[in-house]
């Protein structure tokens, strides 16, 4: 089955809410990345959200940087969101895995750490428009994430994400769920909402049992109105011109060193696992072009 995300609104438009299955876009990343179990669920969880965020950007101009740290076994987690659906992202330390000895649960808020911060930013290219930074709560995402919605963006949010993991490290399905009030919900939708929240299945659970994004959306609300779907996907934004181009920053005495002493040059993703090659004939041609647009 294909990535979903669907936006809605319930409450006659006082509650809005993002939904998704990101099933293969998450095993894309297991398979780019090499991730254990543990590291599967914490970068699943995050390209959720992440994908959830990323269907509110008004541009495809606009890119939304996702980045926790901690001090977990994990390391750095990272992601991107674009309008367009396109999400990716990495963690520091692919092989992590742990489990709760009670309930035997993949133990992401071990692998994260909570003894550091959720940063958030939302821009233009090169220029932030926003940023936001909470301090983590409980390294488990989805809580993380409501407090960051909450203080950051003063909105009242439900962020339930989860993954499941078959035991041959292949992703089961993993989905998100993003409820937020608007700004003229009243108390009782608070109240009504906090009320069907509690007794929710995890989302990994719901799409592991067949449930569709409108069967779950519907057991919800009885108005539910679906305004838009798109397909989430891995996609990267990096490229052989890309790369180039950051060649061409480096001092020509550095270019050249390149090319004497190591014969060329490997650039590697960090997001998609993807390298670049570029042998002496290549780096000299950067060499050249920075030249000319000198003026030497």
């Amino acid at each position: 089955m294909k990535n979903r995300l669907l936006k809605a609104l319930a409450r006659d438009g006082r509650v809005r809410i993002y939904i998704c299955d990101t099933t293969q876009l998450v095993q894309e990343a297991k398979d780019k990345h090499d991730l254990w179990p543990t590291a599967s669920a914490t970068l699943g969880r995050v390209l959720s959200v992440a994908a959830m965020m990323g269907a509110n950007l008004k541009s495809t101009k606009e890119k939304l940087g996702i980045t926790i740290n901690g001090g977990g076994p994990i390391g750095t987690i990272m992601a991107d969101a674009y309008a367009d659906g396109g999400v990716r992202g990495f963690v520091a330390e692919p092989h992590v895995h742990y489990q709760y000895n009670d309930t035997n649960k993949l133990a992401v808020g071990v692998a994260v750490g909570k003894q550091g911060y959720l940063e958030v930013k939302k821009g233009m290219s090169l220029k932030d428009d926003f940023n936001g930074q909470v301090a983590l709560q409980t390294g488990e995402i989805g809580d993380d994430f409501a407090y960051y919605f909450a203080l950051s963006e003063q909105s009242p949010s439900v962020v339930s994400v989860g993954v499941l993991v078959e035991t041959d490290n292949n992703i089961i399905s993993s989905g998100g769920l993003l409820i937020q009030m608007m700004p003229d919900a009243s108390e009782e939708d608070i109240v009504a909402t906090e009320s069907i929240v509690g007794e929710l299945k995890p989302m990994s659970e719901l799409l592991q049992e067949g449930k569709s994004l409108e069967d779950i959306l519907h057991s919800l609300y009885d108005d539910v109105k679906i305004l838009a779907e798109t397909e989430p996907r891995f996609k990267c934004q990096c490229s052989e011109g890309k790369m180039r181009a950051a060649i061409s920053t480096l001092a020509n005495d550095d270019i050249q060193a390149m090319i004497e002493e190591d014969k060329g040059c490997d650039i590697h993703c960090q997001f998609c696992n993807n390298s670049y090659h570029f042998d002496e004939k290549a780096l000299g041609i950067i060499i050249e072009e920075k030249n000319n647009a000198c003026g030497k």
